[in-house]
Protein backbone atom coordinates (compact mmCIF):
# COMPACT_ATOMS: atom_id res chain seq x y z
CA UNK A 1 0.00 0.00 0.00
CA UNK A 2 1.43 3.72 -0.71
CA UNK A 3 -0.04 6.77 0.50
CA UNK A 4 0.15 10.10 -0.67
CA UNK A 5 0.92 12.63 1.33
CA UNK A 6 2.70 15.20 -1.40
CA UNK A 7 0.45 17.96 -1.38
CA UNK A 8 -2.78 19.80 -0.30
CA UNK A 9 -4.52 19.02 -3.53
CA UNK A 10 -4.57 15.62 -3.36
CA UNK A 11 -4.88 14.89 0.11
CA UNK A 12 -7.60 17.34 1.20
CA UNK A 13 -10.48 15.89 -1.81
CA UNK A 14 -12.14 14.20 0.92
CA UNK A 15 -11.94 17.02 3.31
CA UNK A 16 -13.59 18.92 0.57
CA UNK A 17 -16.38 16.54 0.32
CA UNK A 18 -16.57 16.44 4.10
CA UNK A 19 -17.41 19.81 3.81
CA UNK A 20 -20.23 20.07 1.76
CA UNK A 21 -23.16 21.19 3.04
CA UNK A 22 -26.41 19.72 1.70
CA UNK A 23 -27.55 21.77 -1.71
CA UNK A 24 -29.69 21.27 -5.14
CA UNK A 25 -26.60 19.21 -6.38
CA UNK A 26 -26.79 16.43 -3.72
CA UNK A 27 -30.51 16.29 -4.51
CA UNK A 28 -29.87 16.16 -8.39
CA UNK A 29 -27.51 13.19 -8.17
CA UNK A 30 -29.40 11.58 -5.64
CA UNK A 31 -32.60 11.86 -7.53
CA UNK A 32 -30.70 10.54 -10.60
CA UNK A 33 -29.19 7.93 -9.44
CA UNK A 34 -32.35 7.15 -7.45
CA UNK A 35 -34.34 6.72 -10.20
CA UNK A 36 -32.22 4.36 -11.59
CA UNK A 37 -32.42 2.07 -8.36
CA UNK A 38 -36.02 2.42 -8.38
CA UNK A 39 -36.50 0.71 -11.44
CA UNK A 40 -33.82 -1.59 -10.88
CA UNK A 41 -36.26 -2.31 -7.48
CA UNK A 42 -38.94 -2.36 -10.08
CA UNK A 43 -37.76 -5.22 -12.53
CA UNK A 44 -36.26 -7.18 -9.39
CA UNK A 45 -39.95 -8.11 -8.09
CA UNK A 46 -41.53 -8.38 -11.73
CA UNK A 47 -41.52 -12.17 -11.74
CA UNK A 48 -43.14 -12.81 -8.16
CA UNK A 49 -46.08 -10.64 -9.46
CA UNK A 50 -46.15 -12.33 -12.89
CA UNK A 51 -45.79 -16.00 -11.20
CA UNK A 52 -49.52 -16.76 -9.98
CA UNK A 53 -50.57 -16.20 -14.14
CA UNK A 54 -47.15 -17.50 -15.54
CA UNK A 55 -47.95 -20.96 -13.63
CA UNK A 56 -51.90 -20.85 -14.75
CA UNK A 57 -50.81 -19.89 -18.58
CA UNK A 58 -47.65 -22.60 -18.92
CA UNK A 59 -48.68 -24.96 -16.20
CA UNK A 60 -45.84 -24.65 -14.47
CA UNK A 61 -44.63 -26.76 -11.98
CA UNK A 62 -43.70 -25.91 -8.30
CA UNK A 63 -39.69 -26.51 -9.28
CA UNK A 64 -40.50 -24.72 -12.81
CA UNK A 65 -41.96 -22.07 -11.06
CA UNK A 66 -39.17 -22.00 -8.38
CA UNK A 67 -36.66 -22.12 -11.49
CA UNK A 68 -37.96 -19.04 -12.90
CA UNK A 69 -38.02 -17.32 -9.42
CA UNK A 70 -34.14 -17.98 -9.25
CA UNK A 71 -32.90 -17.78 -12.83
CA UNK A 72 -32.70 -13.50 -12.26
CA UNK A 73 -31.18 -14.28 -8.60
CA UNK A 74 -28.29 -16.26 -10.04
CA UNK A 75 -27.85 -13.22 -12.91
CA UNK A 76 -28.08 -10.77 -9.72
CA UNK A 77 -25.38 -12.79 -8.07
CA UNK A 78 -23.04 -12.99 -10.81
CA UNK A 79 -23.76 -9.67 -11.68
CA UNK A 80 -22.62 -8.83 -7.95
CA UNK A 81 -19.64 -10.41 -8.71
CA UNK A 82 -18.77 -8.93 -12.48
CA UNK A 83 -19.96 -5.52 -11.39
CA UNK A 84 -17.57 -4.93 -7.84
CA UNK A 85 -14.59 -5.39 -10.46
CA UNK A 86 -15.33 -3.26 -12.89
CA UNK A 87 -16.94 -0.48 -10.22
CA UNK A 88 -13.42 -0.31 -8.56
CA UNK A 89 -11.53 -0.38 -12.49
CA UNK A 90 -13.45 1.11 -14.85
CA UNK A 91 -15.59 3.60 -12.50
CA UNK A 92 -19.36 3.43 -10.49
CA UNK A 93 -20.94 5.28 -12.82
CA UNK A 94 -20.02 3.87 -16.14
CA UNK A 95 -20.36 0.38 -14.17
CA UNK A 96 -24.17 1.60 -13.10
CA UNK A 97 -24.92 2.70 -16.68
CA UNK A 98 -23.96 -0.60 -17.92
CA UNK A 99 -26.18 -2.54 -15.62
CA UNK A 100 -29.17 -0.18 -16.65
CA UNK A 101 -28.61 -1.13 -20.33
CA UNK A 102 -28.31 -4.66 -19.59
CA UNK A 103 -31.47 -4.62 -17.25
CA UNK A 104 -33.95 -2.59 -19.40
CA UNK A 105 -32.77 -4.61 -22.80
CA UNK A 106 -32.86 -7.71 -21.32
CA UNK A 107 -36.43 -7.01 -19.77
CA UNK A 108 -37.95 -6.24 -23.50
CA UNK A 109 -36.55 -9.82 -24.29
CA UNK A 110 -38.41 -10.97 -21.59
CA UNK A 111 -41.79 -9.32 -22.42
CA UNK A 112 -41.57 -11.02 -25.56
CA UNK A 113 -40.49 -14.87 -24.40
CA UNK A 114 -43.00 -16.99 -25.88
CA UNK A 115 -42.56 -19.71 -23.08
CA UNK A 116 -40.69 -21.06 -20.04
CA UNK A 117 -36.64 -21.70 -21.41
CA UNK A 118 -36.34 -18.45 -22.92
CA UNK A 119 -37.87 -16.23 -19.90
CA UNK A 120 -35.99 -17.93 -17.42
CA UNK A 121 -32.63 -17.46 -19.75
CA UNK A 122 -33.23 -13.70 -20.60
CA UNK A 123 -34.70 -13.23 -16.72
CA UNK A 124 -30.99 -14.76 -15.81
CA UNK A 125 -29.35 -11.50 -18.23
CA UNK A 126 -31.72 -9.13 -16.78
CA UNK A 127 -30.44 -10.06 -13.34
CA UNK A 128 -26.66 -9.77 -14.41
CA UNK A 129 -27.61 -6.41 -14.75
CA UNK A 130 -29.91 -5.53 -11.55
CA UNK A 131 -27.38 -7.39 -9.33
CA UNK A 132 -24.69 -5.29 -10.45
CA UNK A 133 -26.41 -2.04 -10.17
CA UNK A 134 -27.41 -1.91 -6.90
CA UNK A 135 -24.43 -2.36 -4.91
CA UNK A 136 -22.07 0.39 -6.91
CA UNK A 137 -24.56 2.43 -6.74
CA UNK A 138 -24.71 2.54 -3.05
CA UNK A 139 -21.15 2.65 -3.11
CA UNK A 140 -21.32 5.71 -5.41
CA UNK A 141 -23.96 7.78 -2.58
CA UNK A 142 -21.43 6.70 0.44
CA UNK A 143 -18.47 8.54 -1.11
CA UNK A 144 -20.20 11.84 -2.07
CA UNK A 145 -22.04 11.74 1.59
CA UNK A 146 -20.49 13.73 4.82
CA UNK A 147 -19.88 11.55 8.01
CA UNK A 148 -22.16 12.92 10.03
CA UNK A 149 -25.15 12.63 8.75
CA UNK A 150 -24.00 9.91 6.35
CA UNK A 151 -26.51 7.03 7.80
CA UNK A 152 -29.82 9.76 6.91
CA UNK A 153 -28.16 10.83 3.68
CA UNK A 154 -27.68 7.43 1.97
CA UNK A 155 -30.80 5.81 3.67
CA UNK A 156 -33.05 8.58 2.47
CA UNK A 157 -31.91 7.67 -1.23
CA UNK A 158 -31.95 3.99 -0.66
CA UNK A 159 -35.84 4.64 0.28
CA UNK A 160 -36.20 4.87 -3.39
CA UNK A 161 -35.60 0.96 -3.80
CA UNK A 162 -38.43 -0.22 -1.25
CA UNK A 163 -40.45 2.36 -2.92
CA UNK A 164 -39.61 0.40 -6.20
CA UNK A 165 -40.78 -2.77 -5.05
CA UNK A 166 -43.75 -1.27 -3.51
CA UNK A 167 -44.51 0.40 -7.14
CA UNK A 168 -44.25 -2.52 -8.73
CA UNK A 169 -46.32 -4.45 -7.06
CA UNK A 170 -49.01 -1.93 -6.90
CA UNK A 171 -48.96 -1.56 -11.03
CA UNK A 172 -48.86 -5.83 -11.04
CA UNK A 173 -52.40 -5.18 -9.27
CA UNK A 174 -53.63 -3.39 -12.13
CA UNK A 175 -51.74 -4.34 -15.01
CA UNK A 176 -51.46 -8.10 -14.64
CA UNK A 177 -55.13 -8.76 -14.47
CA UNK A 178 -56.20 -6.27 -16.78
CA UNK A 179 -53.08 -6.14 -19.30
CA UNK A 180 -51.13 -8.97 -18.69
CA UNK A 181 -48.06 -9.69 -17.32
CA UNK A 182 -45.81 -9.09 -20.91
CA UNK A 183 -46.85 -5.21 -20.15
CA UNK A 184 -44.83 -5.11 -16.67
CA UNK A 185 -41.95 -6.19 -18.39
CA UNK A 186 -41.96 -3.47 -20.90
CA UNK A 187 -42.51 -1.04 -18.35
CA UNK A 188 -39.12 -2.40 -16.78
CA UNK A 189 -37.58 -1.68 -19.79
CA UNK A 190 -38.31 2.19 -19.59
CA UNK A 191 -34.31 3.13 -17.77
CA UNK A 192 -32.65 2.57 -20.58
CA UNK A 193 -33.99 6.01 -21.28
CA UNK A 194 -31.70 7.35 -17.93
CA UNK A 195 -28.23 5.50 -19.56
CA UNK A 196 -27.34 8.64 -21.20
CA UNK A 197 -28.77 11.46 -18.72
CA UNK A 198 -26.86 9.22 -16.01
CA UNK A 199 -23.83 9.62 -18.03
CA UNK A 200 -23.68 13.62 -18.91
CA UNK A 201 -25.19 14.86 -15.27
CA UNK A 202 -23.67 12.46 -12.68
CA UNK A 203 -19.32 12.76 -11.99
CA UNK A 204 -17.49 10.16 -11.42
CA UNK A 205 -16.62 9.69 -7.49
CA UNK A 206 -13.47 12.16 -6.77
CA UNK A 207 -12.81 9.70 -3.75
CA UNK A 208 -12.71 6.75 -6.75
CA UNK A 209 -10.53 8.52 -9.18
CA UNK A 210 -8.15 9.68 -6.37
CA UNK A 211 -7.75 6.01 -5.10
CA UNK A 212 -6.43 5.28 -9.10
CA UNK A 213 -4.10 8.15 -8.95
CA UNK A 214 -6.31 9.85 -11.26
CA UNK A 215 -5.26 13.07 -9.20
CA UNK A 216 -6.03 15.99 -11.83
CA UNK A 217 -9.55 14.47 -12.77
CA UNK A 218 -10.24 14.00 -9.15
CA UNK A 219 -9.28 17.71 -8.59
CA UNK A 220 -11.59 18.75 -12.11
CA UNK A 221 -14.46 17.07 -10.40
CA UNK A 222 -14.20 18.15 -6.95
CA UNK A 223 -13.74 21.63 -8.04
CA UNK A 224 -16.81 21.31 -10.69
CA UNK A 225 -18.90 19.99 -7.53
CA UNK A 226 -17.70 22.94 -5.52
CA UNK A 227 -18.66 25.23 -7.93
CA UNK A 228 -21.98 23.53 -8.21
CA UNK A 229 -22.38 23.79 -4.27
CA UNK A 230 -21.61 27.16 -4.30
CA UNK A 231 -24.12 28.29 -6.60
CA UNK A 232 -26.76 26.45 -5.44
CA UNK A 233 -26.64 27.68 -1.65
CA UNK A 234 -25.47 30.99 -2.74
CA UNK A 235 -22.61 31.28 -0.08
CA UNK A 236 -19.02 30.68 0.01
CA UNK A 237 -18.24 26.89 0.86
CA UNK A 238 -16.61 27.01 4.44
CA UNK A 239 -12.69 25.71 4.72
CA UNK A 240 -12.34 22.35 4.65
CA UNK A 241 -11.00 20.25 7.24
CA UNK A 242 -7.31 18.76 8.53
CA UNK A 243 -6.56 16.78 5.26
CA UNK A 244 -6.17 13.20 5.36
CA UNK A 245 -3.38 10.70 4.35
CA UNK A 246 -4.72 8.58 0.76
CA UNK A 247 -4.23 5.25 -0.12
CA UNK A 248 -3.51 5.01 -3.94
CA UNK A 249 -2.78 1.17 -4.24
CA UNK A 250 -4.79 -1.35 -6.08
CA UNK A 251 -6.96 -3.43 -4.65
CA UNK A 252 -8.19 -6.66 -4.90
CA UNK A 253 -10.67 -9.37 -3.41
CA UNK A 254 -8.07 -10.49 -1.17
CA UNK A 255 -8.26 -7.05 0.60
CA UNK A 256 -11.77 -8.50 1.73
CA UNK A 257 -10.02 -11.14 3.56
CA UNK A 258 -7.19 -9.87 5.55
CA UNK A 259 -6.58 -7.92 8.56
CA UNK A 260 -9.28 -6.10 10.40
CA UNK A 261 -11.49 -6.37 6.88
CA UNK A 262 -11.77 -10.28 7.91
CA UNK A 263 -13.61 -10.24 10.40
CA UNK A 264 -15.99 -7.03 8.53
CA UNK A 265 -16.44 -9.67 5.80
CA UNK A 266 -17.34 -12.41 7.44
CA UNK A 267 -20.17 -10.68 9.53
CA UNK A 268 -20.95 -8.46 6.90
CA UNK A 269 -21.75 -11.54 4.76
CA UNK A 270 -24.01 -13.26 7.18
CA UNK A 271 -26.60 -10.63 7.59
CA UNK A 272 -26.62 -10.14 3.73
CA UNK A 273 -27.21 -13.58 3.54
CA UNK A 274 -29.81 -14.16 6.57
CA UNK A 275 -31.83 -10.73 5.52
CA UNK A 276 -32.52 -11.69 2.02
CA UNK A 277 -32.90 -15.22 2.84
CA UNK A 278 -35.70 -14.30 5.27
CA UNK A 279 -36.92 -11.24 2.57
CA UNK A 280 -37.23 -13.31 -0.43
CA UNK A 281 -38.57 -16.44 1.38
CA UNK A 282 -41.47 -14.28 2.45
CA UNK A 283 -42.24 -11.89 -0.49
CA UNK A 284 -41.66 -14.91 -3.21
CA UNK A 285 -44.14 -16.65 -3.11
CA UNK A 286 -46.81 -14.78 -0.92
CA UNK A 287 -48.76 -13.79 -4.05
CA UNK A 288 -49.01 -17.99 -4.50
CA UNK A 289 -49.43 -18.81 -1.00
CA UNK A 290 -52.43 -15.79 -1.06
CA UNK A 291 -54.18 -18.01 -4.06
CA UNK A 292 -53.52 -21.43 -4.25
CA UNK A 293 -53.76 -22.10 -0.41
CA UNK A 294 -56.16 -19.55 0.29
CA UNK A 295 -58.37 -19.56 -2.31
CA UNK A 296 -57.77 -15.49 -3.03
CA UNK A 297 -58.35 -13.88 -6.71
CA UNK A 298 -55.33 -12.78 -8.12
CA UNK A 299 -56.34 -8.47 -7.67
CA UNK A 300 -56.59 -9.22 -3.71
CA UNK A 301 -52.90 -11.50 -3.45
CA UNK A 302 -50.99 -8.48 -5.03
CA UNK A 303 -53.17 -6.24 -2.71
CA UNK A 304 -52.17 -7.82 0.20
CA UNK A 305 -48.35 -8.54 -1.17
CA UNK A 306 -48.70 -4.50 -1.78
CA UNK A 307 -49.42 -3.94 1.87
CA UNK A 308 -46.06 -6.05 2.85
CA UNK A 309 -44.53 -3.48 0.50
CA UNK A 310 -45.78 -0.67 2.14
CA UNK A 311 -45.04 -1.59 5.46
CA UNK A 312 -41.11 -2.38 4.26
CA UNK A 313 -40.86 1.60 3.10
CA UNK A 314 -42.13 2.21 6.77
CA UNK A 315 -39.88 0.35 8.47
CA UNK A 316 -36.39 1.81 5.75
CA UNK A 317 -38.11 5.60 6.38
CA UNK A 318 -37.84 4.57 10.73
CA UNK A 319 -34.66 3.46 10.44
CA UNK A 320 -32.78 5.99 7.95
CA UNK A 321 -34.38 8.50 10.66
CA UNK A 322 -32.76 7.13 13.99
CA UNK A 323 -29.65 5.06 12.67
CA UNK A 324 -27.21 7.97 12.77
CA UNK A 325 -28.03 8.71 16.51
CA UNK A 326 -28.43 4.84 17.82
CA UNK A 327 -25.81 3.23 15.23
CA UNK A 328 -25.35 0.50 13.07
CA UNK A 329 -25.17 -2.27 15.26
CA UNK A 330 -28.61 -1.52 17.06
CA UNK A 331 -30.54 -0.93 14.14
CA UNK A 332 -29.34 -4.11 12.44
CA UNK A 333 -29.67 -6.03 15.63
CA UNK A 334 -33.28 -4.51 15.96
CA UNK A 335 -34.20 -5.33 12.22
CA UNK A 336 -33.51 -8.91 12.45
CA UNK A 337 -34.47 -9.50 15.87
CA UNK A 338 -38.20 -7.75 15.05
CA UNK A 339 -38.62 -9.65 12.01
CA UNK A 340 -37.79 -13.02 14.26
CA UNK A 341 -40.11 -12.07 16.57
CA UNK A 342 -42.94 -11.79 14.12
CA UNK A 343 -42.44 -14.62 11.96
CA UNK A 344 -42.56 -16.73 15.31
CA UNK A 345 -45.67 -15.50 16.05
CA UNK A 346 -47.21 -16.17 12.80
CA UNK A 347 -45.78 -19.79 13.21
CA UNK A 348 -47.27 -20.24 16.60
CA UNK A 349 -50.56 -18.78 15.52
CA UNK A 350 -50.60 -21.02 12.83
CA UNK A 351 -50.91 -18.72 9.69
CA UNK A 352 -54.59 -19.86 9.30
CA UNK A 353 -56.14 -17.19 7.05
CA UNK A 354 -54.63 -15.19 4.12
CA UNK A 355 -55.59 -11.81 5.98
CA UNK A 356 -53.49 -12.96 9.14
CA UNK A 357 -50.23 -13.86 6.85
CA UNK A 358 -50.87 -10.49 5.48
CA UNK A 359 -50.68 -8.82 8.67
CA UNK A 360 -47.64 -10.54 10.34
CA UNK A 361 -46.11 -11.20 6.92
CA UNK A 362 -46.03 -7.01 6.97
CA UNK A 363 -44.54 -6.69 10.09
CA UNK A 364 -41.86 -8.54 9.45
CA UNK A 365 -41.52 -6.92 6.16
CA UNK A 366 -41.16 -3.58 8.26
CA UNK A 367 -38.19 -5.18 10.31
CA UNK A 368 -36.16 -6.47 7.56
CA UNK A 369 -36.91 -4.15 5.37
CA UNK A 370 -35.20 -1.71 8.04
CA UNK A 371 -32.34 -4.09 8.14
CA UNK A 372 -31.44 -4.85 3.99
CA UNK A 373 -31.14 -1.22 3.49
CA UNK A 374 -28.74 -0.33 6.55
CA UNK A 375 -26.80 -2.96 4.69
CA UNK A 376 -26.71 -1.12 1.72
CA UNK A 377 -25.70 1.82 3.80
CA UNK A 378 -22.94 -0.17 6.30
CA UNK A 379 -21.24 -2.27 3.59
CA UNK A 380 -19.16 0.33 1.78
CA UNK A 381 -18.42 1.96 5.35
CA UNK A 382 -16.34 -1.34 5.56
CA UNK A 383 -14.02 -0.83 3.40
CA UNK A 384 -11.18 1.27 1.88
CA UNK A 385 -12.06 3.26 -1.47
CA UNK A 386 -9.16 1.01 -3.61
CA UNK A 387 -12.10 -1.97 -2.72
CA UNK A 388 -15.34 -0.43 -2.06
CA UNK A 389 -16.81 -1.70 -4.47
CA UNK A 390 -15.61 -5.47 -4.48
CA UNK A 391 -17.18 -4.98 -0.59
CA UNK A 392 -20.29 -3.81 -1.46
CA UNK A 393 -20.86 -6.04 -4.25
CA UNK A 394 -19.15 -9.27 -2.13
CA UNK A 395 -21.95 -8.26 0.00
CA UNK A 396 -24.28 -8.80 -2.87
CA UNK A 397 -22.99 -12.36 -3.56
CA UNK A 398 -24.54 -13.19 -0.18
CA UNK A 399 -26.94 -11.08 -0.81
CA UNK A 400 -28.26 -13.22 -3.83
CA UNK A 401 -27.40 -16.27 -2.52
CA UNK A 402 -30.19 -15.68 0.40
CA UNK A 403 -32.76 -14.63 -2.14
CA UNK A 404 -32.16 -18.25 -4.26
CA UNK A 405 -32.45 -20.23 -1.06
CA UNK A 406 -34.68 -18.64 0.56
CA UNK A 407 -37.69 -19.12 -1.89
CA UNK A 408 -35.90 -22.91 -2.68
CA UNK A 409 -36.53 -23.72 0.98
CA UNK A 410 -39.96 -22.47 0.89
CA UNK A 411 -40.77 -23.99 -2.15
CA UNK A 412 -39.56 -27.27 -1.43
CA UNK A 413 -41.30 -27.15 1.64
CA UNK A 414 -44.45 -26.53 0.36
CA UNK A 415 -44.06 -28.86 -2.59
CA UNK A 416 -43.47 -31.54 -0.44
CA UNK A 417 -46.89 -30.67 1.21
CA UNK A 418 -45.15 -29.25 4.17
CA UNK A 419 -47.22 -26.90 6.51
CA UNK A 420 -47.13 -22.98 6.41
CA UNK A 421 -45.84 -23.06 10.41
CA UNK A 422 -42.97 -25.06 9.22
CA UNK A 423 -42.70 -22.19 6.63
CA UNK A 424 -42.67 -19.38 8.82
CA UNK A 425 -40.39 -21.11 11.89
CA UNK A 426 -38.05 -21.76 9.74
CA UNK A 427 -37.63 -18.08 8.09
CA UNK A 428 -37.96 -16.91 12.27
CA UNK A 429 -35.11 -19.24 13.15
CA UNK A 430 -32.76 -17.73 10.92
CA UNK A 431 -33.76 -14.18 11.55
CA UNK A 432 -32.66 -14.75 15.06
CA UNK A 433 -29.43 -16.12 14.17
CA UNK A 434 -28.85 -12.70 12.17
CA UNK A 435 -29.94 -11.00 15.31
CA UNK A 436 -26.93 -12.90 17.12
CA UNK A 437 -24.80 -11.96 14.24
CA UNK A 438 -25.36 -8.48 14.52
CA UNK A 439 -24.26 -8.17 17.60
CA UNK A 440 -20.35 -8.39 16.16
CA UNK A 441 -20.80 -5.47 14.15
CA UNK A 442 -18.20 -3.01 14.05
CA UNK A 443 -19.60 0.54 14.93
CA UNK A 444 -19.29 3.19 12.18
CA UNK A 445 -21.50 6.24 13.12
CA UNK A 446 -20.11 9.62 12.73
CA UNK A 447 -16.65 8.56 11.17
CA UNK A 448 -15.42 9.53 7.73
CA UNK A 449 -14.92 6.50 5.57
CA UNK A 450 -11.30 7.32 5.96
CA UNK A 451 -10.94 7.33 9.38
CA UNK A 452 -12.74 3.87 9.06
CA UNK A 453 -9.95 2.69 6.73
CA UNK A 454 -6.88 4.11 7.49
Amino acid sequence: MSIVATGPTVSSISARLERLPSSRWHIKVRTLIGAVTFFEAFDQLLTASALPVLTEQWKLSTGQGTLIVTSGSVGMLLGALVAGWLGDRIGRVRTVALGVAVTALASLAVAVSPGFALFTAFRFIQGLGIGGVVPVAATYINEIARADHRGRFVLLYELIFPAGLAWATLVASWVVPSFGWRVMFLIGALPVLLVVVLRRQVPESPRWLLSRGRVEEAEQVIARIEQDVEKSIGAQLPEPGPATAVETARGGLRDLFTGRYLRRTVVVSGLWFVAYYVNHGIATWLPSLYTKTFGLDLRTALNYSLLSNVTGLIGCLLVALIIDRVGRRISLTIGLGGAAVALLSLAVSGATSGGQVAVWASVATLFVFATNVSLYLYTPELYPTRSRARGASFGGVWNRLGVILGPIVVGAIIGSGGSLRTVFTQLGCIAVVGAVIALFAVETKGKTLEELNS
